[in-house]
């Protein structure tokens, strides 16, 4: 029997207030706003004792973001509003067994919003869902562990099962995970890189030899030019307006690119100042882009072409000593630019000319430049090729492998850069394939597996039968939402290891177990002894983290056991890997990543206190790995998106009160939107044009393939965005996305650029 479970939720509408954009980030309102929710969620007592433990150098590691703790860290708070709000929402006093499920079916359930969903608290038992029913009820941990092995060992081929990664597990569990699959004879190892930063990987894997970033931290402090494409710090990664403060009273100089002009980008209130709380704060764009949707490439070619014709008169706006040691491909680039006319470029590009000429005039006599980028960039057909782009103007400048220059791609998700170091990925590693025959004994599989979007196809075709996610709430951060649903109620079991309730648990296989880990903030105990786990930064630093919380519950487990039960239950103790022994000792965890994970050594010793960076082949410029030994400089070709006349560009965004998926309120503040998260940004000429007034009720659709997709009542926010430019929040517009269309390379879906209509109900 079919469950009748709503992948959408709840429609309705909320009493929308509309307010003035608010036009500093941070502050005593980002303070209040912070403890309001902590205190909300944990007490007062013990949301201060645990906020003084967050990402500090003994404490444990932010929930949220991945932007990297300082060298020194502020004793006081090393945390920022989503952060607290981050650690509230983890550490909740509010709980969920059996006695809620049996109360509350999956399909009543999935009828709420997934603010409500997250509101419910922290999940404290393992719990199934068995075919025909539509309540969870109670399941031991060793009926879980037996359910999984005996549905595994029940496929025909070990590519029939999935395996995702959300970015907030540790290193251990990641690493457990996914040896657990390869000894099972699967690469189906999707994660969350696959929808964000894929794009990224790829660019800069074929430009610079490695898929992460140059720079560090103390990089931004002293650096004269700091570009940020894409990116909404202020909301997203609201700690490194820290850095960017840093930055700006060293006497650099910070460019915003973006169709929106965020808040964070316009005045950083920094609250651990007095200046935070009573002065003006810190100004931050010295000069803000406003470009068109997903048009970044003729921005940047724009600006190159210009800086070459200064260039071409003095011979020293580019560094031709680092292009002519370093790099290939200087010449075909150069006369590549030539054959675009600036005009059409500048068109293209939405933005004034005069800004860019600000821009070239700032750009021409830098070296010291640093470029961040985030979804903005990524999540486009295109998205390889925009980051691309950004690389050449960096090698241009020789502003790679030197201090205080390089790339800096922020991630979103507190470990998902460590989840790929210690072997989350689908595609094959042959040297990695070796270290583990050698020191782990089994012969991982050759083929590759499955990433996010072919996974999805794969449930829908039939041709998975067990689906398990470490962490995530994959259903609401994947592409095409209703192609995603029915594709995992396709699978014959669905497997959840998380700590808060989401859509993902009720649209669910035929059978689907809820298996409940404990929180970055609490404490790992095994016969009395605490445990820590690693995790790495986005800038490439493993550290500790040890919580400090007692776990929301006795009945709760860690993942790293979870994982190593679900071996033992399949191997037995006649696997090359000792299941169990694992689960029990995460320093032998640790040792076999150093044996098999490309660059962690030691990591034991190293991880204490502010811990070490991984090898970082940029820094050191070597690019040996690369043709000819060198960066490769690319050629790059405008994005298209042939726009019907009644169509316009959507981008997806977060709201201030949301991280990822998870929704901790319906406010918006920085954009002036409160009690509401149904609406949809355009700008006051675009709305006159076709009618539209303030408020008014529109459908959004989007037509791929001949396939028309629908999100449903949506209100019209007027707002400061160009022309023919439309935004509207993920994951309810994640609906629109289709599935089949993503990056090229990286396969990372157009989430940030969407062909659509708007039709007025």
């Amino acid at each position: 029997m079919q469950r009748k479970v709503s992948f959408r939720g709840s429609e309705d509408f909320h009493e929308i207030e509309l307010k003035a954009p608010i036009t500093h980030a941070a502050g005593y309102l980002g303070v209040r706003e912070a403890l309001k929710h902590t205190f909300k969620e944990m007490g007062v007592l013990r949301s201060m004792r645990t906020l003084l433990s967050m990402n500090q150098k003994d404490g444990f590691d932010c929930p949220s973001c991945a932007w990297p703790d300082p060298e020194h860290p502020s004793p006081i708070a090393e945390y920022c509003e989503n952060g607290a709000k981050a650690l509230g929402d983890e550490a909740t006093n509010n709980h969920i067994g059996a006695n809620f499920f049996q109360k509350n079916s999956v399909e009543e359930l999935s009828l709420l919003s997934d603010y409500d969903l997250n509101k419910f608290g922290r999940l404290v038992e393992p719990m199934v869902l068995k075919p025909g029913s539509v309540h969870y009820e109670p399941i031991s941990w060793q009926e879980s562990f037996e359910l999984i092995a005996s549905e595994l060992k029940k496929l025909n081929n070990p590519d029939e099962a999935i395996f995702y990664t959300s970015g907030r597990s540790s290193n251990e569990a990641a690493f457990l995970y996914g040896m657990f699959a390869r000894a099972l004879g699967t690469n189906n190892l999707p994660d969350c890189s696959n929808m964000c930063h894929e794009s990224s990987g790829v660019a800069l894997g074929e430009t610079l030899g490695i898929g992460k970033g140059s720079t560090t931290l103390e990089d931004l402090y002293e650096a004269e030019v700091i570009l940020i494409a894409g990116q909404n710090p202020g909301t997203n990664h609201p700690r490194m307006l820290s850095a960017l403060e840093k930055c700006k009273q060293n006497g650099g100089k910070v460019i915003s690119i973006n169709p929106l002009e965020e808040s964070g980008l316009v005045n950083f209130k920094n609250p651990q100042h007095i200046k935070g709380w009573i002065g003006g704060g810190e100004d931050m764009a010295d000069i803000h882009l406003p470009v068109n949707i997903n048009q970044d490439i003729p921005l940047v070619k724009l600006i190159l072409k210009k800086l070459a014709a200064l260039d071409a008169q003095s011979r020293d706006v580019f560094d031709h000593n680092f292009i002519e040691k370093y790099t290939n491909g200087y010449d075909a680039l150069i006369s590549d630019l030539e054959q675009y006319d600036s005009e059409e470029l500048l068109k293209q590009s939405g933005v004034s000319e005069n800004k860019i000429d600000e821009t070239v005039a700032l750009l021409a006599n830098k070296s010291k430049i640093i470029v961040c980028w985030a979804m903005g960039l990524t999540q486009h057909k295109n998205g390889v090729e925009n980051i691309r782009e950004f690389v050449n103007l960096l090698l241009l400048k020789g502003a790679i492998g030197k201090p205080n220059s390089g790339t800096c791609p922020v991630r979103g998700h507190s470990n998902v850069q460590g989840d790929r170091s210690v072997g989350i990925q689908h595609f094959v590693d042959k040297e990695m394939n070796e270290r583990i025959k050698k020191y782990l004994g089994f012969t991982p599989p050759k083929h590759e597996g499955v990433d996010v979007v072919a996974s999805m196809k794969a449930m829908y075709d039939g041709k998975a039968k067990v689906f398990m996610c470490l962490g995530g709430n994959f259903l609401m951060a994947a592409s095409d939402t209703e192609y995603t649903a029915k594709g995992i109620q396709n699978c014959d079991l669905t497997v959840q290891i998380s700590t808060k309730l989401n859509r993902t648990h009720l649209i669910t296989g035929k059978t689907a177990l809820i298996l409940p880990t404990i929180g970055r903030s609490e404490k790992d105990m095994k016969d009395g002894k605490p445990r820590h786990f690693t995790v790495e930064n986005s800038m490439g630093r493993v550290k500790q983290s040890k919580g400090i919380l007692k776990p929301a519950a006795e009945t709760i487990m860690s993942e790293p056991e979870i994982i190593a039960n679900i071996g033992h239950a399949y191997f037995g103790d006649d696997h090359a890997m000792d299941w169990k022994l694992l689960g029990e000792d995460y320093e032998l965890i640790r040792t076999q990543i150093d044996q098999v994970a490309k660059g962690f050594d030691k990591t034991k010793e190293r991880s204490k206190g502010a811990g070490y960076y991984l090898p970082n082949n940029v820094r050191e410029l070597d690019f040996s790995m690369l043709p000819n030994g060198k960066a490769q400089i690319t050629i790059n070709r405008l994005p298209d998106h042939d726009l019907e006349k009644d169509e316009y560009m959507l981008m997806t965004i977060r709201s201030h009160d949301q991280f990822n998926t998870t929704i901790y309120g319906l406010d918006d503040r920085y954009r002036g939107v409160y009690n509401a998260r149904r609406v949809i940004f355009m700008n006051p000429e675009d709305m006159n044009a076709v009618g539209f007034k303030k408020l008014d009720v529109v459908d959004i659709t989007s037509t791929y393939d001949d396939t028309v997709r629908v999100a449903h009542k949506f209100k019209v926010v007027p707002y400061n965005i160009p022309l023919g430019n439309l935004a509207s929040y993920f994951p309810e517009t994640n609906v629109l996305v289709p599935y089949n269309h993503f990056a090229e390379r990286s396969k990372t879906p157009i989430s940030k650029s969407i062909k659509v209509r708007l039709v007025k109900k």
